[in-house]
């Protein structure tokens, strides 16, 4: 295991590490390519959040603004994993230090999974308390916002997406959030385009509820996943 500690992560063309990933077949574990990708996706969804809190605070949505603090609990997550990569980087080579590139990536799929339950939690109570006590929600100006927030969510995804991804807490990390985001934005715009042809401002905050659900499930098997990882929890052999 201690050979993991001196690949070079990032230069593609050196031939001189071993191949003991698990998709070894590679000449290297494409942290260079995901830390680029990774920053992208940090900055569009950085822009985006900004745009959707301050809607859904005008708005008064709760879906949107779900959405809108969802993103930012990803901004928070995207810019730990594009860190993990910064660090990875920098001392993948040092004669100095070691230590266990996996390890850091899957710390910071763990830690990125951990906010985004505690971000899910915060959306369920607001959004419950918004069920109980509606406010009149400018509905067509959320829609705009929200369908806005969903292309960038798609762009993300396509940004991160590759047939890598199972092998890298981290960068699964980051594709699970933007999904999860997309997910948000889609329960946002359902929500409140029925909402404003029938009236209903409690689909609005129902919307709230439902994503958040669906966010504790999906953080659960990355937390699951990573903390394997973390803790070398592996199968005994017979």
């Amino acid at each position: 295991m201690s050979d993991h500690q001196h690949h070079d992560h990032h230069h593609p063309h050196t031939h001189e590490h071993n191949h003991d990933h698990n998709h070894g077949h590679s000449h290297d574990d494409h942290s260079g390519e995901h830390e680029v990708r990774t920053r992208w996706v940090v900055y569009l969804t950085a822009g985006t959040m900004a745009v959707e809190i301050f809607f859904g605070y005008w708005t008064n949505s709760m879906a949107l603004l779900a959405d809108g603090y969802h993103m930012a609990s990803h901004v928070f997550a995207l810019g730990l994993s594009w860190a993990a990569y910064i660090i990875a980087r920098k001392y993948s080579r040092s004669e100095k230090y070691s230590f266990e590139k996996r390890k850091l990536l899957a710390l910071s799929g763990y830690t990125s999974a951990i906010v985004l339950v505690v971000i899910a939690v915060i959306m369920a109570i607001e959004s419950i308390d918004r069920f109980f006590n509606p406010v009149e929600i400018k509905f067509g100006e959320a829609i705009i916002v929200a369908v806005i927030g969903l292309g960038v969510n798609a762009l993300s995804a396509v940004f991160l997406h590759h047939g890598h991804e199972h092998h890298d807490h981290n960068i699964r990390s980051a594709y699970l959030h933007v999904l999860a985001d997309g997910l948000t934005s889609v329960t946002a715009i359902v929500a409140l385009t029925a909402g404003m042809f029938y009236n209903l401002y409690s689909l609005d905050s129902i919307s709230g509820m439902i994503s958040s659900v669906v966010i504790t499930k999906w953080s659960y098997g990355l937390i699951k996943d990573s903390g394997k990882e973390l803790v070398d929890f592996v199968k005994k052999p017979h």
